[in-house]
């Protein structure tokens, strides 16, 4: 059944990914990607009209997204009837393990975590800015723990939850579709005056494609604080409370349960606050809530993942769509 094919890659591929550290830049297929959008970027301005810019944008974020998606779609049609069953394996173990990122957020983590045991701020500010969006220098120690908790926390969403969630639902180029919308929105989603228009639609994509991923991952993260022994009633609390805080309207869901389960309080000066501060913010802060994000990896395969592939084997959805 071909069920069984993405059930047996799903596990395969998430062993791969806590198991396998992400290969160099200079292979790694999302980092060919993100030199593509850098190459056509510049070409999506235009020098007076806006809507010709939001146009362009909204025609390259399409084309990329779904001409990639559908293209590994036939990729792997063709590769199973050439080379077969156990070649279609190994391309979809790649691929699941290239749009994940478990280890690479957990080395990022470390790197911000070994220098703050080193009391070396200064390095550590530098390494965090690998991880945030934001401006590292001017942060205090609590604060980069904070960001460090907070990147964890959104990390668990498209670095971990959605790529899953995609996967379960279209297989290997639902994933890749996935991690197209997220590099998108993660290289030109931003509202200054320069990207607002050519990347409107990306943030749009990136949003919706995220909605349903980041509130499963919230609970998921309130199961893991259960397990590890954390507060998970704090942390239905803070998530109920503040997943509205953000900016965002998903990333609030992940990082106020972490918020809530480990009873400190996560800030983003001049723009959020979440939880309260019960407990002093530490470097086994950080160390617990890495520790949640990769049991509730697991908690998605068995509570997400599995029963979403297996009710849509009971309705025809995948010999509909891998009907080989």
């Amino acid at each position: 059944m071909i069920s069984n094919y993405i059930l047996i890659t799903l596990v395969g591929g998430i062993a791969l990914s806590f198991l396998l550290a992400d290969p160099p830049n200079r292979i790694h297929p999302v980092s060919w990607l993100g030199k593509l959008v850098n190459y056509f970027m510049p070409k999506l301005k235009h020098k007076s009209s806006l809507k010709k810019e939001r146009l362009k944008g909204i025609v390259f974020t399409l084309t990329l997204t779904f001409g990639i998606s559908v293209a590994s779609y036939y990729f792997s049609v063709a590769l199973y009837k050439i080379f077969g069953i156990f070649a279609l394996l190994i391309y979809s173990l790649l691929v699941l393990k290239f749009t994940m990122a478990i280890l690479t957020l957990e080395r990022h983590v470390n790197a911000v975590t070994n220098a703050l045991q080193e009391k070396n701020l200064i390095d550590a500010r530098k390494k965090l800015s690998y991880i945030v969006g934001r401006k590292t220098e001017p942060l205090d120690r609590e604060h980069i723990i904070s960001a460090t908790i907070e990147s964890i926390g959104e990390s668990m969403v498209d670095g971990i939850g959605s790529p899953l969630f995609y996967y379960s639902l279209f297989g290997p180029s639902g994933a890749i579709a996935y991690r197209i919308i997220n590099t998108l929105d993660s290289m030109i989603g931003y509202t200054d005056k320069y990207h607002y228009e050519i990347g409107w639609m990306a943030a749009k994509l990136d949003t919706i494609s995220n909605y349903l991923p980041a509130r499963l991952c919230g609970l998921l993260l309130v199961v893991s604080a259960k397990i590890v022994g954390a507060d998970w009633k704090n942390s239905i609390l803070v998530m109920r409370m503040d997943h509205n805080n953000t900016p965002s309207r998903n990333g609030g869901y992940p990082m106020s349960a972490l918020a809530g389960a480990l009873r400190v309080r996560l800030e983003k000066v001049g723009f959020y606050v979440l939880g309260a501060n019960i407990e002093p913010l530490s470097i086994e802060k950080c160390n617990n809530a890495l520790r949640m994000v990769k049991l509730s990896v697991i908690l998605f395969l068995v509570f997400i993942s599995i029963p979403m592939v297996l009710l849509l084997s009971l309705i025809g959805w995948w010999d509909i769509l891998y009907g080989f």
